[in-house]
């Protein structure tokens, strides 16, 4: 007589057991993997954003101290319209902070790019610091 082999219930049970507890775990690190993936293409959006901010501000004229802020244009100023520039990401907003400095003829500059995440709001920050060679300073 020859003798089959195969699994026993206890072993079926087993292996569907670890299964169980395995694939939840897995599905939630592919979410986690998700969220900061979307994290990430939020903070490269936002630092581009930033740095686009930063050049206008070193380009244009010399800023009172204080406080600015508003929406990013649909185009870059000094920049034709395209097809990427039309489909720019919406919810950023900026902030300019101007700040005086121990130097009476150098400013430091803020900008901040802000959007909602969730229940928060998250931001990046870049500074530079400009400097007027007018006798006057500013």
């Amino acid at each position: 007589m020859r003798s089959e082999r195969g699994f026993t219930l206890l072993e079926v049970l087993i292996a569907l057991a670890i299964l169980a507890l395995a694939l939840p775990i897995l599905l939630g690190l592919r979410n986690w993997d998700l969220d900061l993936h979307a994290r990430a293409r939020e903070l490269t959006t936002a630092t581009i954003l930033a740095q686009e901010k930063l050049v206008e501000t070193e380009l244009g004229a010399l800023l009172p101290l204080g406080e600015t802020g508003g929406e990013f244009l649909s185009t870059p100023l000094g920049s034709q319209a395209t097809p990427e520039m039309t489909n720019r990401p919406a919810n950023y907003r900026w902030k300019r902070i101007v700040s005086p400095t121990p130097l009476p003829v150098v400013r430091e500059i803020k900008i901040q790019v802000l959007w909602p995440r969730g229940e928060i709001e998250e931001r990046v920050e870049v500074s530079t610091y400009v400097f007027s060679t007018s006798a006057s300073g500013f």
